[in-house]
């Protein structure tokens, strides 16, 4: 079910909707929504929309959970277990990267709005 290709065949994004994930994973949104209350390894980032942000690492350790549970007959808890800690570790070492993003965002967003300001103060001033 799960290749190294469907892995090495990722468009190239830093992040991706899960709409998107869902059809790169043949899996249902809200079967997404659900393992992330099963498995606390999984957290995808949510924007300021509150809509989430997958990055190419939680693509792959969908299909990685999902190889487990439908190809190796693992429970939720086997996964869990064989899981936990290795990706622990992944997520830790993304956030300083995910971090830096959204603070570029919001420096961007700051960054228009006081252009805005400085437009309406010319205009009003002139």
């Amino acid at each position: 079910m799960t290749t190294q290709d469907e892995r090495e065949e990722l468009p190239h994004k830093l992040f991706y909707k899960i709409g998107e994930v869902s059809s790169i994973t043949k899996l249902e949104p809200y079967v997404l929504r659900y393992w992330e209350t099963e498995f606390s390894f999984l957290r995808p980032r949510k924007g300021k929309s509150r809509q989430r942000m997958y990055q190419k690492k939680d693509i792959e350790m969908l299909l990685e959970i999902k190889r487990l549970l439908y190809e190796e007959r693992f429970t939720i808890e086997g996964v869990r277990k064989k899981l936990g800690s290795k990706y622990m570790d992944m997520v830790r070492e993304d956030s300083e990267d995910v971090a830096d993003v959204e603070l570029r965002e919001t420096i961007d967003m700051i960054r228009t709005r006081l252009r805005e300001i400085l437009y309406r103060l010319k205009k009003g001033g002139a």
